[in-house]
């Protein structure tokens, strides 16, 4: 019988400074009510100068080898865009400073839909028999790259990194990852989008502002395409999971902005209380966002064993992408 991907340790890392509304709007030309009104977020972490978002992988890292009980894995994917360099990648320092020298490690660019995208090619991974452990991490600092003086981009985004371990098992266990559906639409692709640092726009270009090394974004734009693409791969995984509405006993969909969230819950007919978030405390920590939520609904008693969960995400490029998979017994753990 063919290897079934199956979720078996979770573990997360935050940055210890909190930036409150209140302080971003000490700088910026916002308030606490204008920023909880239009995304609910009340606070975020942000990395103090040094700290670089492979610090945050390796450990978050740690924590889902400690959750899974092992220190053996046969590959890691970090979902990342925020590397420590253009190059090289992260993911072989973080295998590294694991003690894991020697195994495939990469970076994966998708954005905030990265997680779902490592997870679906550690499932792969381990249905095809290459690996029987796999190392999937989101982990981003976008405050190293958003306009310190933007209050559209500064207020919504927070610095954090999660993530699981994925091992060979049975379809029948808790833990199973079900169906996987992944997308992407290039003709999005400057909705969101940092102009300025690679082959097209190098930094040393003359037509190169210094704005344009900043992360920017389309607000209505990706508003719209995000509730669309997120509802529609979410609905398509759980029809491939043989679910019903009202089976899925919790949705987390990437925590961009609280109102994108419960637009996706109300397409799909999923009641508020049967989705997880996580975003009033932490905000958008764009690939870290779903392993966050998904770690924070656990430890608070919101996710149980057993639970049916549909993960959904939409990032730049554009992509996005939708997973199902029961919730295991399994404890998260930060380093």
């Amino acid at each position: 019988m063919q290897p079934a991907p199956v979720l078996c340790g979770i573990g997360t890392s935050l940055p210890d400074r909190v930036v409150t509304n209140d302080e971003l709007a000490a700088r910026l030309d916002t308030s606490d009510e204008w920023i909880r009104t239009r995304t609910g977020i009340r606070e975020r972490r942000v990395v103090d100068p040094g700290t670089a978002t492979g610090d945050l992988a390796h450990a978050a890292a740690q924590g889902a080898l400690k959750s899974a009980g092992s220190a053996e894995v046969d590959l890691l994917i970090l979902a990342t865009t925020t590397p420590d360099h253009p190059c090289p990648a992260t993911a072989p320092d973080v295998a590294q400073r694991l003690g894991l020298t020697g195994i495939p490690a990469w970076d994966l660019g998708a954005v905030c839909s990265g997680f779902v995208y490592g997870l679906a090619c550690a499932s792969s991974f381990v249905r095809s028999g290459a690996a029987t452990r796999v190392l999937v991490v989101g982990a981003d600092t976008y405050s190293t790259i958003t306009d310190p003086d933007d209050r559209s981009t500064r207020a919504i985004f927070g610095d954090g990194a999660g993530a699981v371990v994925v091992r060979a098992g049975t379809p029948d266990e808790d833990g199973a990852i079900g169906p996987v559906s992944l997308g992407s639409d290039g003709s999005q692709r400057d909705a969101i989008i940092v102009e300025a640092g690679g082959s097209r726009r190098p930094l040393t270009d003359a037509h190169t502002t210094p704005d344009g090394r900043y992360f920017t974004m389309r607000g209505r734009t990706v508003f719209r395409h995000a509730v669309e693409r997120m509802a529609q791969s979410a609905e398509k995984v759980r029809a491939e999971a043989g679910w019903s509405t009202e089976d899925v006993d919790c949705l987390v969909a990437h925590q961009a902005n609280a109102r994108i969230i419960d637009a996706v819950a109300a397409r799909m007919g999923v009641a508020p209380e049967r989705c997880a978030t996580s975003i009033e405390r932490l905000g958008n920590t764009a690939a870290a966002s779903l392993p966050l939520a998904l770690a924070e609904a656990a430890r608070s008693g919101r996710l149980h064993t057993g639970d049916r969960v549909l993960l959904t995400a939409f990032g730049g490029g554009a992509t996005w992408g939708a997973a199902a998979l029961t919730w295991p017994d399994v404890t998260p753990m930060s380093i």
